[in-house]
């Protein structure tokens, strides 16, 4: 009888419990709505953010304790961020990385900006196909141009006699293929920003004597930059963060202008693999990807939502 009479007030105390909840969920709705928030942001953090924890954890470790290794750290070998330096210039595939990214993104601003002006402000015949055409080139996956890319910047392509330049091992192998494939994004992009400015602007500055490139560089773009902002920080982030180009047009030494993934690979040896160095050196390439994130996210968010909503 004890024990009924016991799961029975246990059983009495846990309706009494979730009755409370259920009439406090009804009547500040605003803080469920709040603690279902925390746990959904929560979740998606701990799924985005734990890759990098643990690649901290592995650049910490000693490869000695690799095999004790689990979700706390065991050990702080801060000098493996030092070590990755001098086993591997990594630095220079750093800058090769960034050189490269800020000439892809110039070629896609000017060339970008030019044919989003073409699309956005111009009525000419056969424009929605021709921009629909240039929208489906960029849903092709970049695997699927890499083998006439590289025979064709590898020159192995002749036409009519003439072959065609052979730029493997050097930045052009590597800027133009991946300026071609953010290009169809970034006239997009550009010309939805261009088609919103009022004509009666450009109109004054050709009447002052502004040629269309002029009023383009001198008024629109001006007026557009939350969208010029964008397209120069998503080309930056994919040139810096791109694989298949970057790794198959070098050979892998930094004076060859190879890019920061062949860097970290390079801390893979034909006998042992220096897991430690590499998530070092990995943590060290995201930096700078990382600074670009948090000080512009707001020039990315506004940019990629304006013109989303009309007042």
């Amino acid at each position: 009888m004890a024990t009924e009479t016991g799961l029975t007030d246990r059983t009495d105390e846990d309706r009494n419990v979730l009755e409370r909840w259920s009439r406090l969920a009804i009547l500040d709705s605003d803080r469920v709505y709040r603690g279902l928030f925390a746990v959904i942001v929560g979740f998606f953090l701990l799924i985005a953010l734990f890759p990098f924890y643990w690649l901290l954890l592995l650049a910490l470790t000693p490869e000695r304790l690799f095999s004790d290794l689990g979700l706390v750290p065991i050990a702080f070998n801060v000098a493996s961020f030092i070590e990755a330096f001098q086993v591997v210039p990594f630095h220079w595939y750093m800058l090769n990385s960034i050189v490269m990214a800020l000439m892809t993104t110039v070629i896609v601003i000017v060339i970008g900006s030019v044919a989003g002006y073409v699309f956005g402000r111009l009525d000419f015949r056969g424009k929605t196909a021709l921009l629909l055409a240039v929208l489906i080139i960029s849903y092709f996956p970049p695997t699927a141009f890499l083998i006439p890319v590289f025979n064709l910047l590898t020159g192995n392509v002749e036409v009519l006699g003439i072959s065609s330049p052979r730029l493997y091992n050097g930045p052009g192998a590597i800027v133009l293929p991946l300026s071609a494939l953010v290009m169809p994004l970034a006239i997009y992009i550009l010309a939805t920003f261009f088609s919103q400015i009022p004509d009666g602007l450009e109109d004054a500055s050709r009447i002052e004597g502004s040629t269309r490139l002029g009023a383009l560089y001198r008024v629109i773009m001006p007026l557009a930059a939350p969208g010029v902002a964008t397209i120069a920080i998503l080309t930056f982030i994919i040139t810096y963060n791109e694989f298949f180009f970057s790794f198959l047009m070098t050979n892998g030494e930094p004076e060859n202008w190879s890019p920061i993934v062949w860097g970290i690979t390079r801390y893979q040896g034909t006998r042992a693999i220096q897991y430690n160095l590499m998530a070092a050196a990995s943590i060290v390439g995201v930096i700078p990807m990382a600074l670009i994130v948090v000080l512009a996210q707001e020039k990315i968010v506004s940019g990629l939502t304006a013109g989303a909503l009309k007042e």
